[in-house]
């Protein structure tokens, strides 16, 4: 349902890149709402008139035909470059005259001015015949930007400040010709790759995300002002091909349809939404699906480690020193595998070692490397395997985590688990907190890794256990952000493992090895789940588990079989 924008009639609004594209589009469909006066700003120039042999002429090969014969007869010679270059300033010219046509056909008043945006003196001289004549601008909408999409390391200064100067600079030029606290309305096209980011838009990334921050800013500074930042999702507009369009709907990418995309920015502009000072169009833009080949690669990843940037760490000491976490492990692998190969997901981890645990102290090295070597693939799963390592003080490798594992285009189907069970047996009374806090000998996992509710029912062979997490949060995840796995509740349904081994045997564990790992989902946050873990074997300082999380109904979330761990004594500083 649209609603109205109810804009005072009087409105006089400044409008960069407004004369062309899909930034027309919007100021044609609010004049049809409401005629207002519009100011029209663009780089283009445009043409007073065409030459004879262009006007009427609407085929474009007819068209380009003429403009060589034209260049012919001035004696020139007419290459493709120069053929195209004043194909593009007719249309350019003719699109804009299209605008300010339609736009007077609705009952507004508007002047196209030729400027740019980047040059301030430019807007502020342009602008002002267009002010005498409507009076104070009282709203600006800023449509302009350039694109220039490469991967980061093949940018350079130009492409950067081609991409960044419309669309920051532009803003501050605007706004130092048409002051905020004059303004009625203020509103910033941003994009959704400001708000999820996209692959090869690093440039046009910041520059959007700098525009919503920007629209926050001016709304707290000037609250009477409507402002919003809208990030928009790719238009199905001239600048989507039906090829790019094909491409999107391969990668699972919203296109949104002018029309709809138009009234949205009409709605945006009502009163109601006025304390609204930023609105999403459109979802993540998902990065193209890898392409596989038949050479199998390797890989190097390096990454430096700091307890600054891990807040997660200071729930998750041991003897005094914060320890990275075994599952951490598993969601280092798995996300670079993921980054390395867009379009798949974890599924599968084999031979999952620990081979020296990563302490944050005197013993952390400057830096680690993560070395992937694809062992096989085909366009339905890809077969890495993976160790980190880290420069030893004796100048050689010492080796940390090793991974077997199996990235998939689509994870399966969940299995069930038919051997569960979930009848209470009142052997713990222990429930939530009291598992980290206030019995004997607590489980010694600081709030973040808090999940354990309740033993449900336990023997020598068997313990069930019901867990609740919740999101910590991407900053609290900081290096080790939760994307298909979450290192955290991998963490967290492991503990009564803990509570186990104190009941029956007065010992705990760290662990050593996982034989295999198969995860289908995360279970929901703040939603009760649970695990059944079974004994497969035990010595005086060895065990073996087999541990599946799965749902009350049975559905299976995660399966490890045969998880190794050490163990300790109770009496020992682990515990």
């Amino acid at each position: 349902m649209v609603i109205t924008a109810q804009l005072p009639t009087a409105s006089v609004f400044l409008v960069s890149g407004g004369a062309k594209g899909v930034t027309a589009q919007c100021v044609i469909k609010i004049a049809r709402s409401a005629p207002c006066k519009w100011i029209l700003l663009g780089r283009s120039a445009l043409d007073a008139s065409e030459p004879d042999w262009a006007v009427g002429c609407e085929d474009e090969p007819l068209l380009k035909q003429r403009i060589m014969q034209d260049i012919q007869a001035r004696g020139e010679k007419p290459t493709p470059m120069a053929v195209n270059r004043i194909y593009r300033s007719l249309m350019s010219s003719r699109e804009i005259k299209t605008t300010l046509t339609t736009l007077e056909s609705l009952g507004s008043e508007a002047v196209y001015v030729s400027a740019d945006v980047t040059n301030g003196a430019a807007v502020k001289d342009g602008i002002a015949p267009a002010v005498a004549r409507f009076g104070p601008i009282t709203g600006v909408i800023h449509g302009a930007g350039n694109l220039a999409d490469k991967l980061i390391e093949k940018k350079t200064e130009q492409d950067f400040e081609r991409v960044y100067g419309p669309k920051i600079k532009g803003l501050e030029n605007l706004l130092n010709a048409v002051p905020a606290s004059q303004l009625q309305y203020l509103v910033l096209f941003s994009s959704v790759a400001g708000f999820y980011g996209n692959a090869g838009q690093s440039d046009y990334t910041l520059s959007n995300e700098i525009l919503n921050k920007s629209s926050w800013l001016i709304k707290q500074q000037h609250p009477s002002c409507h402002v919003v930042a809208i990030n928009w999702g790719p238009w199905d507009s001239g600048m989507v091909t039906p090829q790019l369009k094909k491409e999107f709907e391969r990668r699972k990418i919203d296109v949104l349809p002018v029309d709809d995309a138009t009234d949205m920015l009409v709605n945006e502009l009502n009163p109601c939404t006025h304390d609204t000072a930023q609105v999403v169009v459109g979802g993540p833009i998902h990065p193209p699906l890898a392409v596989i080949d038949g050479e199998l690669k390797t890989h190097r990843l390096r990454r430096r480690l700091s307890l600054d940037s891990n807040p997660f760490l200071h729930d998750h000491v041991i003897e005094g020193k914060p320890v990275l976490p075994f599952t951490c492990s598993l969601s280092w692998f798995g996300n670079a595998g993921e980054h390395l190969y867009p379009g798949y997901k974890t599924f599968v981890c084999e031979e999952v070692k620990v081979l020296k645990g990563i302490v944050f102290d005197d013993s952390l090295a400057d830096e680690y490397v993560l070395d992937i070597q694809e062992l096989s693939k085909c366009e339905d799963e890809i077969v890495l395997e993976g160790k980190v390592w880290s420069l030893g003080p004796n100048g050689k490798p010492r080796y940390h985590f090793s991974n077997r594992f199996t990235l998939v285009r689509e994870i399966p189907q969940a299995p069930k688990l038919e051997t569960m069970d979930l009848t209470p047996d009142g052997v713990m009374s222990l429930e939530g907190t009291e598992f980290y806090e206030v019995q004997p000998n607590p489980l010694f996992h600081g709030p973040t890794f808090h999940g354990l509710k309740k033993i449900i029912n336990i023997d020598e062979q068997r313990v069930t256990a019901q867990y609740l997490a919740r999101n910590i949060g991407h900053q609290n995840q900081g290096q080790f952000p939760s994307l298909t796995l979450d290192a955290y509740i991998s963490d967290i349904q492991t503990h009564s493992v803990w509570i186990w081994l104190r009941h029956f045997y007065s010992s705990v564990c760290l662990p050593a090895k996982i034989v295999r790992f198969e995860h289908w989902q995360t279970p929901p946050y703040d939603q009760p789940f649970y695990t059944t873990t079974t004994l497969v074997s035990k010595t005086e300082t060895r065990l073996a588990i087999d541990i599946t999380v799965h749902a009350e109904d049975g559905t299976i979330y995660s399966r490890i079989t045969s998880a190794e761990a050490t163990i300790f004594p109770l009496s020992s500083k682990v515990a």
